[in-house]
């Protein structure tokens, strides 16, 4: 009986998934020819081709299609032994990952996972912050349990994932002392042409502001654009410009920061998700961060 070898299966399932054998060996860490002789060698124990050239890259064969979802769910069932194994070895606690979209604010993921620390379900947590789709796609492949995000994963996404809202807040302006002194007068006429700090425009707060401003038909000036979220407020601590924030976590906001309350966007909230790939949440742990989010940070 002819053996699969699941090393050849492997360098060959991350050129597919990356796109091409260049990424592939910076992922594997190994030489373009060595990835390129055991996919060769791959081919010949299947007796099939599994890539062909289209201009400069590879695209997959139909053979190779069928290979990559196979190889995919080769993989994607042994990171799952992997993960089951080392959440009970020696009694040890539930490895928990959570991927973090970076526009979250940073105190919001720590009130959502804080209180879990203490409850019935002792786990070992795995923090990552990332770009929302490539955190996606390690959800897809298991090795993320859970998205924090500040938008829901629409039906155009690659991946298939389930929304669970853990709830929303208003969003209100702050600044450093001196700037919340100036612009405070005339709220929220007094935005126009003042210093703004804006997330970037890939998050959904940065949409929700741009539709006020046009709204209100205010338009500040935007000095920066940002896309993490505690990099925003370090700008904002030091006088940059103003810069919105959600309204339930300003105590932390306003104490760590050094800054004051413009005024409330009326009409402007901030929803944030969890992301699984599950429908009905199972994770022992995961049903806590949600349950207490909603009895205490957004309740």
């Amino acid at each position: 009986m002819a053996w699969l070898n699941y090393h050849h299966l492997l360098y060959f399932w991350t050129v597919a998934r990356t796109g091409s054998v260049t990424k592939a060996c910076e992922e594997l860490n190994l030489t373009q020819p060595a990835v390129s002789a055991q996919i060769r060698a791959l081919e010949r124990s299947l007796g099939e081709k599994l890539f062909t050239k289209r201009g400069r890259g590879l695209v997959l064969t139909e053979v190779g299609r069928v290979v990559f979802r196979y190889a995919d769910e080769i993989f994607r069932i042994g990171r799952e032994l992997q993960g089951t194994l080392a959440s009970h070895e020696g009694g040890q606690p539930h490895r928990l990952v959570v991927g973090v979209a970076d526009q979250v604010p940073k105190f919001i993921v720590y009130r959502l996972l804080e209180s879990s620390f203490h409850g019935p379900n002792p786990f070992h947590l795995v923090l990552r912050d990332d770009k929302i789709d490539r955190l996606l796609a390690d959800l897809a492949l298991h090795e993320v349990d859970l998205v924090i995000a500040d938008d829901a994963v629409g039906n155009q996404a690659s991946v298939r994932a389930f929304n669970h809202l853990l709830g929303e807040t208003g969003v209100a302006v702050y600044g450093a002392p001196a700037l919340a002194a100036k612009y405070r007068d005339n709220f929220p006429r007094s935005l126009h042409g003042a210093p703004f700090i804006m997330p970037t425009s890939t998050s959904a707060l940065s949409r929700s502001l741009t539709l006020w401003f046009d709204r209100h038909h205010v338009q500040p000036d935007v000095v920066a654009e940002i896309e993490d979220s505690a990099v925003v407020k370090v700008f904002g601590k030091g006088g940059i410009g103003l810069f919105a924030s959600p309204i339930a976590i300003e105590k932390d906001v306003v104490e760590q920061f050094n800054v004051e309350r413009l005024g409330l966007l009326e009409g402007v909230v901030e929803r944030f998700y969890a992301i699984s790939v599950e429908r009905r949440i199972t994770h022992p742990v995961v049903r806590e961060i949600t349950s207490a989010a909603r009895e205490r940070l957004f309740g």
